[in-house]
Parts: C-alpha cells; sequence; structure tokens
C-alpha cells in the first residue's frame, strides 16, 4: 500500500523540488520497500516520456475557425437582444396606440375600456416573459440532449 507521504516526496523529488531532508527520506522508503521502489521507477519512466512530447501548434486555420466561431456567437447574442428590444419597443409603441385609441372612444364604458387595457398589457408580458423563458432555458438546458 501506497502512503500519501511517498506520494508527495516522490512528486517532489520528479519534479526536484524536494529538500535534503525530505531527500533522504524519501531514499530510505525506496530502500526499505521494494513496491515503493517499482512504483517510483514506473513513475519515474512515465515522466521521461511525458516530458519527451511536445504538443502541436493548431495551424493557423484552426485559429481562424475557432475565432469565427468566437465572434459569431457574439454576434448572435448581440443581434437578438437588440432584436427582443426594438420588438418590445415596437409592440408596446403599438399596444399603447390601440388601447388609447379605445380609451378615446366615448361610446365604449370606462369599466371596459380599464378591462381590455390591463388585459393588453398583461397579455404582452406574459407573451414576453414565456419567450424570454423559453429562449433561455433551451440555451442553458445540462440535459437538452437526454430524451425524455
Amino acid at each position: 500500500m501506497i502512503n500519501e507521504k511517498f506520494v508527495v516526496l516522490m512528486e517532489k523529488y520528479l519534479s526536484n523540488e524536494i529538500s535534503n531532508e525530505e531527500k533522504k527520506e524519501f531514499e530510505e522508503m525506496l530502500s526499505s520497500d521494494s513496491n515503493l521502489k517499482a512504483e517510483f521507477e514506473e513513475q519515474k519512466k512515465i515522466k521521461e516520456v511525458l516530458n519527451k512530447m511536445k504538443l502541436k501548434n493548431p495551424s493557423r486555420e484552426v485559429w481562424d475557425s475557432y475565432w469565427m466561431g468566437i465572434y459569431n456567437r457574439i454576434e448572435r447574442g448581440i443581434a437578438w437582444v437588440v432584436i427582443s428590444i426594438g420588438a418590445l419597443i415596437f409592440f408596446g409603441y403599438a399596444s399603447y396606440e390601440i388601447v388609447n385609441a379605445f380609451i378615446k372612444d366615448t361610446q365604449a364604458p370606462p369599466l371596459a375600456k380599464i378591462g381590455i387595457a390591463m388585459l393588453v398589457f398583461g397579455g404582452l408580458i406574459l407573451l414576453f416573459s414565456i419567450i424570454r423563458e423559453k429562449v433561455f432555458t433551451s440555451k442553458r438546458d445540462k440535459y437538452k440532449e437526454i430524451q425524455r
């Protein structure tokens, strides 16, 4: 069984961050247990292989496509915000004008005017709330790929 102290000392030893006292303790552990010695040799080989590995730098085309994807997402996000604000302003103004024209109608009873005005504004608020919730939920749903 490999203990935590051995693992910590081995990591320090392999990364050349070990003090003289810790180095002596580590070497004593290695000399006293053949399993620890075998584990150390295996980790040393892995470290050598990893040091020889080099990451391949992506080509220019890969970086270009990466940044185009980022720009597209940012542009679309901004576009949806602007469209939403524009639609909200347009429908709000149109509703205001319709309700205003209805209120100016002298033949409609006042209670009906108030009721219809509240119905229109409440409906618009509810409609935009539902649309906003559906859009944001569909984008951030962690389980959208799971079939129900």
